[in-house]
Protein backbone atom coordinates (compact mmCIF):
# COMPACT_ATOMS: atom_id res chain seq x y z
CA UNK A 1 0.00 0.00 0.00
CA UNK A 2 0.96 3.71 -1.32
CA UNK A 3 0.21 5.64 2.19
CA UNK A 4 -0.68 2.86 4.96
CA UNK A 5 1.33 0.79 7.68
CA UNK A 6 0.27 -2.71 7.43
CA UNK A 7 1.14 -6.39 9.17
CA UNK A 8 -0.15 -9.89 8.61
CA UNK A 9 -1.32 -12.43 11.33
CA UNK A 10 -1.36 -16.14 10.63
CA UNK A 11 -4.95 -16.24 12.76
CA UNK A 12 -4.34 -19.52 15.08
CA UNK A 13 -0.44 -20.37 14.23
CA UNK A 14 1.93 -19.72 17.09
CA UNK A 15 4.84 -17.60 15.72
CA UNK A 16 7.81 -18.86 18.69
CA UNK A 17 10.09 -20.63 16.07
CA UNK A 18 9.81 -17.27 13.99
CA UNK A 19 9.47 -14.36 16.40
CA UNK A 20 8.73 -11.38 14.19
CA UNK A 21 6.19 -13.36 12.11
CA UNK A 22 3.23 -12.84 14.59
CA UNK A 23 1.71 -9.83 12.71
CA UNK A 24 1.26 -7.61 16.01
CA UNK A 25 2.39 -3.75 15.24
CA UNK A 26 4.38 -2.61 17.96
CA UNK A 27 3.84 -5.83 19.89
CA UNK A 28 6.15 -8.15 18.17
CA UNK A 29 7.67 -5.91 15.29
CA UNK A 30 7.37 -3.00 13.91
CA UNK A 31 4.70 -2.53 10.99
CA UNK A 32 5.48 -2.59 6.93
CA UNK A 33 6.11 0.70 5.72
CA UNK A 34 3.73 1.65 2.92
CA UNK A 35 5.26 0.40 -0.41
CA UNK A 36 7.22 -1.88 1.27
CA UNK A 37 6.91 -5.79 1.70
CA UNK A 38 8.37 -7.92 4.44
CA UNK A 39 9.00 -12.02 4.44
CA UNK A 40 7.10 -13.79 7.15
CA UNK A 41 7.91 -17.46 8.62
CA UNK A 42 5.15 -19.83 9.58
CA UNK A 43 5.81 -23.54 10.76
CA UNK A 44 2.53 -25.16 11.86
CA UNK A 45 3.31 -27.75 14.31
CA UNK A 46 1.95 -31.34 14.70
CA UNK A 47 -1.44 -31.85 15.74
CA UNK A 48 -2.45 -28.19 14.48
CA UNK A 49 -3.81 -29.17 11.06
CA UNK A 50 -6.89 -27.70 10.42
CA UNK A 51 -9.07 -24.62 9.64
CA UNK A 52 -6.99 -21.30 9.50
CA UNK A 53 -6.84 -17.69 8.18
CA UNK A 54 -4.85 -14.67 7.73
CA UNK A 55 -5.38 -11.22 7.96
CA UNK A 56 -3.77 -7.37 8.55
CA UNK A 57 -3.19 -6.64 12.34
CA UNK A 58 -3.12 -2.43 11.50
CA UNK A 59 -6.21 -0.55 12.34
CA UNK A 60 -9.82 -1.45 10.25
CA UNK A 61 -7.75 -3.46 7.70
CA UNK A 62 -8.49 -7.08 8.56
CA UNK A 63 -12.23 -6.45 7.33
CA UNK A 64 -10.69 -6.69 3.47
CA UNK A 65 -7.57 -7.76 4.40
CA UNK A 66 -7.87 -11.80 4.72
CA UNK A 67 -8.55 -15.14 3.59
CA UNK A 68 -8.52 -18.32 4.19
CA UNK A 69 -5.18 -20.70 5.50
CA UNK A 70 -5.86 -24.69 5.64
CA UNK A 71 -3.28 -26.72 7.29
CA UNK A 72 -3.40 -30.12 5.77
CA UNK A 73 -2.18 -33.28 7.97
CA UNK A 74 0.70 -35.87 6.00
CA UNK A 75 -1.71 -38.40 8.14
CA UNK A 76 -5.00 -39.19 7.06
CA UNK A 77 -8.26 -37.41 8.77
CA UNK A 78 -10.09 -39.09 11.43
CA UNK A 79 -13.59 -38.69 9.80
CA UNK A 80 -14.68 -39.81 6.59
CA UNK A 81 -15.81 -37.15 3.94
CA UNK A 82 -16.08 -36.80 0.02
CA UNK A 83 -15.08 -33.22 -0.18
CA UNK A 84 -14.59 -29.54 1.60
CA UNK A 85 -15.81 -26.62 1.31
CA UNK A 86 -14.32 -23.28 2.82
CA UNK A 87 -17.11 -20.93 3.49
CA UNK A 88 -15.59 -17.73 4.75
CA UNK A 89 -18.32 -15.09 6.17
CA UNK A 90 -17.05 -11.72 6.10
CA UNK A 91 -18.46 -7.88 5.70
CA UNK A 92 -18.53 -5.16 3.87
CA UNK A 93 -19.21 -1.39 4.85
CA UNK A 94 -19.91 1.66 2.54
CA UNK A 95 -17.32 3.77 5.24
CA UNK A 96 -13.83 3.49 4.37
CA UNK A 97 -11.30 2.07 6.81
CA UNK A 98 -9.84 5.35 8.00
CA UNK A 99 -13.24 6.58 7.68
CA UNK A 100 -14.01 4.27 10.19
CA UNK A 101 -10.92 4.38 12.07
CA UNK A 102 -11.23 8.38 12.39
CA UNK A 103 -14.60 8.05 13.88
CA UNK A 104 -13.59 5.56 16.50
CA UNK A 105 -10.90 7.49 18.08
CA UNK A 106 -12.13 11.18 17.34
CA UNK A 107 -13.74 13.37 19.93
CA UNK A 108 -16.32 13.62 18.44
CA UNK A 109 -16.91 9.64 18.54
CA UNK A 110 -18.90 8.35 15.32
CA UNK A 111 -20.00 4.31 15.47
CA UNK A 112 -19.14 3.11 12.32
CA UNK A 113 -22.57 1.16 12.07
CA UNK A 114 -23.70 -2.30 11.25
CA UNK A 115 -22.09 -3.44 7.99
CA UNK A 116 -23.91 -2.77 5.36
CA UNK A 117 -23.74 -6.84 4.18
CA UNK A 118 -22.52 -9.98 5.50
CA UNK A 119 -20.53 -11.63 3.03
CA UNK A 120 -20.22 -15.37 2.37
CA UNK A 121 -17.19 -16.04 -0.20
CA UNK A 122 -16.65 -12.30 -0.31
CA UNK A 123 -20.34 -12.58 -2.38
CA UNK A 124 -23.80 -10.92 -0.96
CA UNK A 125 -27.24 -9.24 -1.58
CA UNK A 126 -28.57 -6.26 0.31
CA UNK A 127 -32.07 -6.27 -1.73
CA UNK A 128 -34.59 -8.75 -2.48
CA UNK A 129 -35.10 -7.76 -5.78
CA UNK A 130 -33.23 -9.18 -8.76
CA UNK A 131 -31.19 -6.17 -9.94
CA UNK A 132 -27.47 -5.74 -10.60
CA UNK A 133 -25.15 -7.85 -10.83
CA UNK A 134 -24.59 -9.31 -7.38
CA UNK A 135 -25.37 -12.30 -6.49
CA UNK A 136 -25.96 -14.67 -3.49
CA UNK A 137 -23.05 -17.05 -2.77
CA UNK A 138 -23.53 -21.09 -4.18
CA UNK A 139 -21.94 -23.36 -2.25
CA UNK A 140 -22.16 -26.65 -4.53
CA UNK A 141 -22.60 -30.41 -3.60
CA UNK A 142 -23.70 -33.55 -5.38
CA UNK A 143 -26.28 -35.82 -4.04
CA UNK A 144 -25.42 -38.68 -1.25
CA UNK A 145 -21.96 -37.30 -1.00
CA UNK A 146 -20.63 -36.32 2.49
CA UNK A 147 -18.60 -32.62 2.99
CA UNK A 148 -16.71 -31.21 5.38
CA UNK A 149 -17.40 -27.48 5.66
CA UNK A 150 -15.31 -25.13 7.12
CA UNK A 151 -16.63 -21.82 8.23
CA UNK A 152 -14.21 -19.24 9.10
CA UNK A 153 -15.53 -16.24 11.22
CA UNK A 154 -13.41 -13.31 9.41
CA UNK A 155 -16.04 -10.60 9.87
CA UNK A 156 -15.07 -7.10 11.63
CA UNK A 157 -17.62 -7.54 14.51
CA UNK A 158 -20.48 -9.47 13.52
CA UNK A 159 -21.77 -12.65 15.64
CA UNK A 160 -23.36 -14.81 13.40
CA UNK A 161 -25.91 -17.67 13.48
CA UNK A 162 -25.80 -20.06 10.76
CA UNK A 163 -28.64 -23.02 9.71
CA UNK A 164 -29.28 -24.42 6.58
CA UNK A 165 -32.85 -24.87 5.31
CA UNK A 166 -34.11 -28.59 5.24
CA UNK A 167 -30.59 -29.82 6.20
CA UNK A 168 -30.54 -29.62 10.30
CA UNK A 169 -28.09 -32.16 11.25
CA UNK A 170 -24.52 -30.40 10.84
CA UNK A 171 -21.64 -32.65 12.99
CA UNK A 172 -18.95 -30.54 14.54
CA UNK A 173 -15.49 -31.82 14.36
CA UNK A 174 -13.47 -29.35 14.38
CA UNK A 175 -12.97 -26.05 16.24
CA UNK A 176 -10.05 -23.71 15.76
CA UNK A 177 -7.98 -26.18 13.56
CA UNK A 178 -8.33 -29.21 16.34
CA UNK A 179 -10.65 -32.28 15.67
CA UNK A 180 -13.35 -32.57 18.43
CA UNK A 181 -15.55 -35.30 18.99
CA UNK A 182 -18.72 -35.48 16.87
CA UNK A 183 -21.28 -33.06 18.10
CA UNK A 184 -24.54 -32.81 16.59
CA UNK A 185 -25.95 -29.32 16.05
CA UNK A 186 -29.20 -28.19 13.83
CA UNK A 187 -26.90 -23.95 13.79
CA UNK A 188 -23.57 -22.70 14.17
CA UNK A 189 -23.11 -19.70 16.52
CA UNK A 190 -19.80 -17.56 15.29
CA UNK A 191 -17.92 -15.31 16.53
CA UNK A 192 -14.81 -13.31 14.75
CA UNK A 193 -12.02 -15.06 14.63
CA UNK A 194 -13.70 -18.55 15.16
CA UNK A 195 -13.98 -21.29 13.07
CA UNK A 196 -15.95 -24.91 12.84
CA UNK A 197 -15.71 -27.59 10.58
CA UNK A 198 -18.92 -29.64 10.39
CA UNK A 199 -19.61 -32.84 8.67
CA UNK A 200 -23.05 -32.48 6.27
CA UNK A 201 -24.39 -35.67 4.93
CA UNK A 202 -26.38 -33.88 1.28
CA UNK A 203 -29.30 -35.31 0.08
CA UNK A 204 -29.97 -38.40 -2.17
CA UNK A 205 -32.13 -37.72 -4.95
CA UNK A 206 -35.13 -39.29 -3.78
CA UNK A 207 -34.89 -36.92 -1.08
CA UNK A 208 -34.14 -34.18 -3.38
CA UNK A 209 -37.44 -35.33 -5.42
CA UNK A 210 -39.30 -35.41 -2.46
CA UNK A 211 -38.30 -32.12 -1.20
CA UNK A 212 -38.98 -30.36 -5.26
CA UNK A 213 -35.97 -28.41 -4.74
CA UNK A 214 -32.85 -28.38 -5.35
CA UNK A 215 -31.28 -25.27 -4.03
CA UNK A 216 -31.52 -24.21 -0.70
CA UNK A 217 -31.17 -21.53 1.82
CA UNK A 218 -28.18 -20.86 3.91
CA UNK A 219 -29.94 -18.34 6.53
CA UNK A 220 -27.11 -16.43 8.39
CA UNK A 221 -28.41 -13.64 11.48
CA UNK A 222 -26.82 -11.10 12.74
CA UNK A 223 -27.36 -11.33 16.54
CA UNK A 224 -26.38 -8.10 17.17
CA UNK A 225 -28.42 -6.81 14.72
CA UNK A 226 -31.64 -8.65 14.69
CA UNK A 227 -33.09 -7.27 11.65
CA UNK A 228 -30.12 -8.15 9.70
CA UNK A 229 -30.56 -11.66 8.29
CA UNK A 230 -28.89 -12.96 4.98
CA UNK A 231 -28.59 -15.55 2.66
CA UNK A 232 -26.32 -18.01 0.22
CA UNK A 233 -27.36 -20.71 -1.54
CA UNK A 234 -26.84 -25.15 -1.12
CA UNK A 235 -26.76 -25.85 -4.51
CA UNK A 236 -27.30 -29.34 -6.41
CA UNK A 237 -27.02 -30.09 -9.44
CA UNK A 238 -29.62 -28.25 -12.18
CA UNK A 239 -29.74 -28.23 -16.21
CA UNK A 240 -30.54 -24.65 -15.65
CA UNK A 241 -28.63 -23.85 -12.44
CA UNK A 242 -29.61 -21.92 -9.11
CA UNK A 243 -31.02 -18.88 -8.70
CA UNK A 244 -28.20 -16.29 -7.15
CA UNK A 245 -30.07 -13.28 -7.66
CA UNK A 246 -33.67 -13.73 -5.59
CA UNK A 247 -33.38 -13.53 -1.93
CA UNK A 248 -36.90 -15.28 -0.34
CA UNK A 249 -39.13 -12.31 0.93
CA UNK A 250 -39.86 -14.59 3.90
CA UNK A 251 -36.78 -16.29 5.88
CA UNK A 252 -37.35 -20.31 5.37
CA UNK A 253 -36.27 -20.58 8.63
CA UNK A 254 -36.89 -18.66 12.68
CA UNK A 255 -34.88 -16.08 12.64
CA UNK A 256 -32.32 -17.39 15.18
CA UNK A 257 -31.49 -15.49 18.52
CA UNK A 258 -28.17 -15.25 20.77
CA UNK A 259 -27.92 -18.67 23.06
CA UNK A 260 -25.43 -17.44 25.95
CA UNK A 261 -22.87 -20.33 26.40
CA UNK A 262 -23.36 -22.09 23.21
CA UNK A 263 -21.22 -25.76 23.80
CA UNK A 264 -19.34 -24.46 26.89
CA UNK A 265 -18.65 -27.83 28.86
CA UNK A 266 -19.81 -29.72 25.88
CA UNK A 267 -17.24 -29.89 23.25
CA UNK A 268 -14.58 -32.02 23.54
CA UNK A 269 -11.49 -33.03 22.45
CA UNK A 270 -11.45 -35.91 20.11
CA UNK A 271 -8.72 -37.74 22.19
CA UNK A 272 -8.75 -36.86 26.02
CA UNK A 273 -5.54 -34.61 26.54
CA UNK A 274 -2.81 -35.26 29.23
CA UNK A 275 -1.73 -31.77 29.19
CA UNK A 276 -4.51 -30.17 30.47
CA UNK A 277 -3.75 -28.46 34.07
CA UNK A 278 -6.04 -29.38 36.71
CA UNK A 279 -6.87 -26.57 39.24
CA UNK A 280 -4.52 -27.51 41.66
CA UNK A 281 -1.84 -27.26 39.09
CA UNK A 282 -2.43 -23.40 38.05
CA UNK A 283 0.40 -21.15 39.62
CA UNK A 284 -1.27 -17.79 39.12
CA UNK A 285 -4.60 -16.67 38.28
CA UNK A 286 -5.10 -13.51 36.54
CA UNK A 287 -8.45 -11.43 35.96
CA UNK A 288 -8.59 -9.03 33.54
CA UNK A 289 -11.91 -6.58 33.76
CA UNK A 290 -13.11 -5.22 31.05
CA UNK A 291 -15.24 -2.33 30.13
CA UNK A 292 -16.03 0.95 28.16
CA UNK A 293 -15.43 3.86 29.51
CA UNK A 294 -15.49 7.94 28.28
CA UNK A 295 -12.92 9.58 28.16
CA UNK A 296 -11.84 12.40 25.23
CA UNK A 297 -13.29 9.78 23.20
CA UNK A 298 -14.91 6.29 24.05
CA UNK A 299 -12.44 3.72 24.66
CA UNK A 300 -12.00 0.13 26.31
CA UNK A 301 -10.29 -0.34 29.63
CA UNK A 302 -8.55 -3.62 30.51
CA UNK A 303 -7.70 -3.30 34.61
CA UNK A 304 -7.65 0.15 34.20
CA UNK A 305 -5.51 0.51 31.00
CA UNK A 306 -6.19 0.87 27.13
CA UNK A 307 -3.96 -0.25 24.09
CA UNK A 308 -2.84 2.24 22.23
CA UNK A 309 -0.11 2.13 19.34
CA UNK A 310 1.88 5.29 20.43
CA UNK A 311 2.76 2.91 23.35
CA UNK A 312 5.66 1.71 23.74
CA UNK A 313 7.21 3.79 21.24
CA UNK A 314 9.56 0.78 19.89
CA UNK A 315 7.56 -3.31 19.66
CA UNK A 316 8.05 -4.71 22.45
CA UNK A 317 9.98 -7.85 21.17
CA UNK A 318 12.63 -5.16 19.84
CA UNK A 319 12.99 -3.79 23.04
CA UNK A 320 13.72 -7.17 24.71
CA UNK A 321 16.06 -7.92 22.07
CA UNK A 322 17.46 -4.72 22.20
CA UNK A 323 17.88 -4.99 26.14
CA UNK A 324 15.68 -1.84 26.24
CA UNK A 325 12.96 -3.94 28.15
CA UNK A 326 14.07 -5.63 32.00
CA UNK A 327 11.13 -8.47 31.95
CA UNK A 328 12.86 -9.29 35.24
CA UNK A 329 11.89 -6.04 37.03
CA UNK A 330 8.54 -6.07 34.86
CA UNK A 331 7.18 -9.59 36.22
CA UNK A 332 8.07 -8.48 40.00
CA UNK A 333 5.95 -5.44 39.36
CA UNK A 334 3.35 -7.42 37.93
CA UNK A 335 3.24 -9.71 40.94
CA UNK A 336 3.62 -7.15 43.90
CA UNK A 337 0.53 -5.62 42.07
CA UNK A 338 -1.90 -8.56 42.82
CA UNK A 339 -3.45 -8.31 39.45
CA UNK A 340 -0.64 -10.00 37.30
CA UNK A 341 -0.10 -6.42 35.52
CA UNK A 342 2.68 -4.27 35.05
CA UNK A 343 1.06 -0.65 34.87
CA UNK A 344 4.55 0.75 33.90
CA UNK A 345 4.92 -1.46 30.90
CA UNK A 346 1.39 -2.25 30.58
CA UNK A 347 2.57 -5.71 30.05
CA UNK A 348 1.25 -9.26 31.80
CA UNK A 349 4.46 -11.22 32.20
CA UNK A 350 5.12 -14.68 32.65
CA UNK A 351 8.09 -17.18 33.37
CA UNK A 352 8.35 -20.37 31.69
CA UNK A 353 6.57 -23.49 32.79
CA UNK A 354 3.79 -21.47 35.11
CA UNK A 355 0.09 -22.09 34.69
CA UNK A 356 -1.71 -19.58 34.49
CA UNK A 357 -5.63 -19.55 34.92
CA UNK A 358 -6.76 -16.40 32.64
CA UNK A 359 -10.14 -14.81 33.60
CA UNK A 360 -12.07 -12.41 31.01
CA UNK A 361 -14.53 -10.21 33.60
CA UNK A 362 -17.48 -8.83 31.57
CA UNK A 363 -18.28 -5.54 33.37
CA UNK A 364 -21.13 -2.70 32.82
CA UNK A 365 -19.46 0.37 31.25
CA UNK A 366 -18.47 3.62 33.14
CA UNK A 367 -21.09 5.24 31.81
CA UNK A 368 -24.49 3.70 31.51
CA UNK A 369 -23.46 0.32 32.72
CA UNK A 370 -23.82 -0.68 28.92
CA UNK A 371 -22.22 -4.61 28.43
CA UNK A 372 -21.69 -6.39 24.99
CA UNK A 373 -20.37 -10.04 24.06
CA UNK A 374 -16.55 -10.33 22.81
CA UNK A 375 -15.09 -12.94 21.21
CA UNK A 376 -11.49 -13.04 22.55
CA UNK A 377 -8.88 -14.25 20.95
CA UNK A 378 -4.36 -15.60 22.14
CA UNK A 379 -2.07 -15.57 20.42
CA UNK A 380 1.08 -18.15 20.41
CA UNK A 381 0.14 -21.81 21.42
CA UNK A 382 -3.80 -22.18 22.15
CA UNK A 383 -5.38 -22.40 25.62
CA UNK A 384 -7.17 -25.00 27.17
CA UNK A 385 -11.50 -23.00 27.38
CA UNK A 386 -12.43 -24.26 30.67
CA UNK A 387 -16.03 -22.64 30.44
CA UNK A 388 -17.75 -18.94 30.77
CA UNK A 389 -20.87 -17.86 33.01
CA UNK A 390 -22.78 -15.16 33.94
CA UNK A 391 -21.81 -12.87 36.96
CA UNK A 392 -18.56 -13.22 39.21
CA UNK A 393 -15.77 -16.21 38.32
CA UNK A 394 -15.89 -17.95 40.82
CA UNK A 395 -13.11 -20.92 41.07
CA UNK A 396 -14.75 -23.80 43.16
CA UNK A 397 -18.33 -23.78 41.13
CA UNK A 398 -16.11 -24.20 37.93
CA UNK A 399 -13.58 -26.65 38.97
CA UNK A 400 -17.43 -29.05 39.74
CA UNK A 401 -18.43 -27.77 36.57
CA UNK A 402 -14.82 -29.17 35.08
CA UNK A 403 -15.75 -32.23 36.66
CA UNK A 404 -16.20 -35.26 34.06
CA UNK A 405 -15.08 -32.90 30.87
CA UNK A 406 -12.25 -32.21 28.77
CA UNK A 407 -11.61 -29.19 27.46
CA UNK A 408 -10.88 -28.26 24.58
CA UNK A 409 -7.65 -26.27 22.61
CA UNK A 410 -8.83 -23.29 21.40
CA UNK A 411 -7.75 -19.71 20.33
CA UNK A 412 -10.56 -17.78 19.91
CA UNK A 413 -13.59 -17.99 22.73
CA UNK A 414 -16.95 -16.14 23.76
CA UNK A 415 -16.87 -13.33 26.43
CA UNK A 416 -20.81 -13.38 26.91
CA UNK A 417 -22.19 -10.32 28.14
CA UNK A 418 -25.50 -12.32 29.64
CA UNK A 419 -27.43 -9.24 29.07
CA UNK A 420 -27.30 -5.84 27.37
CA UNK A 421 -26.90 -3.61 30.92
CA UNK A 422 -25.59 -4.31 34.41
CA UNK A 423 -24.93 -1.48 36.82
CA UNK A 424 -21.52 0.37 36.44
CA UNK A 425 -18.75 -1.43 36.56
CA UNK A 426 -20.57 -4.29 38.07
CA UNK A 427 -20.24 -8.18 36.72
CA UNK A 428 -22.51 -9.65 33.89
CA UNK A 429 -20.61 -12.72 32.48
CA UNK A 430 -16.87 -14.37 32.58
CA UNK A 431 -14.65 -16.49 30.41
CA UNK A 432 -11.69 -18.90 31.19
CA UNK A 433 -8.57 -20.36 29.46
CA UNK A 434 -5.56 -21.59 31.10
CA UNK A 435 -2.47 -21.58 29.47
CA UNK A 436 1.07 -24.02 30.36
CA UNK A 437 3.58 -21.35 29.71
CA UNK A 438 5.80 -22.91 26.99
CA UNK A 439 6.44 -20.55 24.11
CA UNK A 440 8.77 -17.82 24.60
CA UNK A 441 7.53 -14.55 23.20
CA UNK A 442 5.42 -11.44 23.00
CA UNK A 443 1.61 -12.60 22.86
CA UNK A 444 -1.29 -9.96 22.03
CA UNK A 445 -4.35 -11.31 23.85
CA UNK A 446 -7.63 -8.83 22.76
CA UNK A 447 -11.16 -8.51 21.76
CA UNK A 448 -11.34 -9.51 17.88
CA UNK A 449 -14.21 -7.25 17.25
CA UNK A 450 -11.90 -4.54 14.81
CA UNK A 451 -13.66 -1.82 16.12
CA UNK A 452 -12.96 -2.40 20.14
CA UNK A 453 -9.75 -3.52 18.75
CA UNK A 454 -9.01 0.27 17.72
CA UNK A 455 -10.99 1.35 20.39
CA UNK A 456 -8.38 -0.20 22.69
CA UNK A 457 -9.80 -3.51 23.76
CA UNK A 458 -5.92 -5.41 23.51
CA UNK A 459 -3.34 -6.55 26.04
CA UNK A 460 -0.03 -7.65 25.83
CA UNK A 461 1.01 -10.51 27.47
CA UNK A 462 5.23 -11.90 27.82
CA UNK A 463 6.17 -15.02 27.94
CA UNK A 464 9.53 -15.89 29.49
CA UNK A 465 12.93 -13.45 28.98
CA UNK A 466 14.90 -12.68 26.53
CA UNK A 467 17.00 -16.00 27.11
CA UNK A 468 14.18 -17.84 26.87
CA UNK A 469 13.36 -16.17 23.35
CA UNK A 470 16.92 -16.70 22.13
CA UNK A 471 16.70 -20.50 22.22
CA UNK A 472 13.99 -20.35 19.65
CA UNK A 473 15.60 -17.83 17.40
CA UNK A 474 19.50 -17.44 18.18
CA UNK A 475 20.66 -14.23 17.55
CA UNK A 476 18.87 -11.37 16.38
CA UNK A 477 20.35 -9.10 13.11
CA UNK A 478 19.60 -5.48 13.31
CA UNK A 479 17.29 -5.79 9.80
CA UNK A 480 14.43 -6.40 12.23
CA UNK A 481 14.76 -3.78 14.77
CA UNK A 482 14.38 -0.60 13.54
CA UNK A 483 11.38 0.85 11.07
CA UNK A 484 11.77 0.54 7.93
CA UNK A 485 15.06 -1.85 8.53
CA UNK A 486 16.60 -3.68 5.76
CA UNK A 487 14.19 -6.48 7.03
CA UNK A 488 11.87 -4.38 4.73
CA UNK A 489 11.97 -4.64 1.23
CA UNK A 490 10.40 -2.52 -1.70
CA UNK A 491 10.75 -1.66 -5.60
CA UNK A 492 14.56 -0.91 -4.93
CA UNK A 493 15.93 -2.85 -2.21
CA UNK A 494 15.42 -7.08 -1.40
CA UNK A 495 14.62 -7.32 2.35
CA UNK A 496 17.45 -9.21 4.55
CA UNK A 497 15.78 -11.99 5.45
CA UNK A 498 17.17 -14.22 8.43
CA UNK A 499 15.79 -17.65 8.18
CA UNK A 500 14.46 -18.82 11.79
CA UNK A 501 13.74 -23.16 10.58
Amino acid sequence: MPHLNTTMHWHGLSAFTAPFSDGTPMASQWPIPPGHFFDYEVKPEVGYAGTYFYHSHVGFQAVSAAGALIVESAKPSPYKYDEERVIALSEFYTKTDEEIEAGLTSTDFTWSGDPAAILVNGQGRLSTKATGSCKLASIKVDPGKTYRLRFIGATGMSFLSLAIESHDVLQIIEADGHYTKPLTTKYLQIGSGQRYSVLLKAKTKAQLDKLKSRQFYFQITNLDAQDQTVFAVLEYPTAKGADLKTVPAKPPLPVAKLTSGWLDYKLQPIKPNPYFPAGKEVTRRIIVNVHSNSSEHIIYLQNGYDWVETFPQSPYLVDVYTDKLDLAASYKRAIASGQGFDNQTRLFPAKMNEVLEIIWQNQGGVSGGDVQSHPFHGHGRHFYDIGGGSGLYDPTKNEEKLKGTNPVYRDTTMLYSYGSQVEPLAASGWRGWRIRVTDPGVWMMHCHILQHMVMGMQTVFTFGNKADMMKQSGPIGESYLTYGGSAYGNDTNFPEVQQFF
